[in-house]
């Protein structure tokens, strides 16, 4: 069984920082490539960025590029995604993905919820 399990959500202050982690269980982590979504209130789900299975190969949105950082620790079974700089326009729910082909992806995590005060 294929489980993803996002965690380091929570309620941060314009300007702050946050880490989010997705540990993945029951793949071979190392084979997926991997990416980050969010949803905010009221919105569609949107990409955010994108890491390939090796880790040194990056595709960020726009409004997050020089605020945000992808990574990966493929012995460790862990995506993450570093948040500096937070806006109230960054509050959402944040999703982890993987999917076996490029652009696909076919395992999702239950979110952590990322509220940024103003």
């Amino acid at each position: 069984q294929v489980q993803l399990v996002e965690s380091g959500g929570g309620l941060v202050q314009t300007g702050g920082s946050l880490r989010l982690s997705c540990v993945v269980s029951g793949r071979t982590f190392s084979s997926y490539h991997m990416a980050w979504f969010r949803q905010a209130p009221g919105k569609e789900r949107e990409f955010v960025v994108r890491i390939n299975r090796s880790g040194d190969s990056t595709y960020y949105v726009d409004s997050v590029k020089g605020r945000f950082t992808i990574s990966r620790d493929n012995a460790k079974n862990t995506l993450y995604l570093q948040m500096n700089s937070l806006e109230p326009a960054d509050t959402a729910v944040y999703y982890c993905a993987m999917g076996s082909a490029f652009l696909r992806y076919d395992y999702w995590g239950q979110g952590t919820q990322v509220p940024v005060s103003s």
